[in-house]
């Protein structure tokens, strides 16, 4: 009887095994990528700004908090928010011209955690909320792939390979080439590119739109550049790595500018 069992449990795990193995994560900055976007808006918040950000989030860093929007996929309580996390459009196209989302998008997400924290009568904890959620869109509308085109679920279904390995090209932009960069989010944080008064003011400029149409931009120059089955490795890491710290690093000036506007 317990050979019986053994020899039933282990087929089951035949079967199971390569069901997960195809399961492909939801889209998102990686962890990393979320991570230095908080991590580098710390460093342009006002002194009130941070003071009133830490009460709310009991003194945990930006940095910290910054995965929590996609920690929260898992329960069902949280799926309404779903897709907040990008915004997809046709190609060339304007997000006022668009074509809304029913169910809310990145720009809509982002303009009710602003609304939320600028509201007076609002607790603490759907502050808190609201904030950690603002943090992570910030980050999300600044990855191309997350304003990239409605038809292939922003490079979802744009299947390639990254060093040998099966992926696609939305997750590349996601975690595989910044990872790959084998840093850490500190490090690669404090080795930003060091920009002018000029520069960080033009960076902070505009709307959370504005800076949507700004990433699809980028995204139809990226769609370009691969078709589906491309072998990406070194030398795409080469010519997009940085513009995918560039990203990163505007993300986090914004972020702050959106928080020194709130707070």
């Amino acid at each position: 009887m317990k050979l019986k069992y053994i020899a039933l449990l282990f087929f089951a795990l035949l079967i199971v095994t390569p069901t997960l193995a195809n399961v492909k994560p939801a889209p998102e900055w990686g962890p990393t990528g979320h991570r230095v976007v908080g991590k580098i808006a710390d460093n342009y918040l006002k002194g009130s700004t941070k003071r009133a950000i830490q009460k709310l989030l009991n003194r945990q860093s930006l940095a910290f908090v910054s995965t929590y929007g996609d920690e929260i996929k898992s329960d069902d309580r949280y799926r309404k928010f779903g897709t907040w996390h990008y915004v997809n459009m046709e190609a060339n196209q304007s997000y006022e011209d668009s074509k809304k989302n029913p169910k809310g998008d990145a720009v809509v997400g982002a303009e009710y955690c602003v609304s939320v924290l600028k509201d007076k009568n609002a607790t603490d904890d759907d502050k808190a909320f609201y904030l950690k959620l603002l943090i992570h869109i910030i980050g999300d509308i600044h990855q191309p792939m997350h304003a990239g085109l409605e038809a292939d679920k922003g490079g979802n279904d744009i299947d390639v390979k990254w060093m040998g390995k099966s992926t696609n090209l939305h997750r590349i932009w996601d975690s595989d080439m910044i990872n790959g960069y084998d840093m850490s989010y500190t490090e690669l944080a404090s080795n930003a590119d060091a920009l002018s008064k000029e520069q960080i003011k033009s960076i902070e400029a505009g709307t959370i739109t504005d800076w949507v149409n700004e990433t699809h931009t980028l995204a139809n120059a990226i769609y370009k550049d691969v078709k589906t089955g491309d072998n990406l490795g070194y030398k795409y890491a080469y010519n997009n790595l940085s513009v995918a710290r560039s990203q990163i690093q505007k993300g986090g000036i914004r972020l702050a500018r959106l928080l020194n506007d709130i707070f």
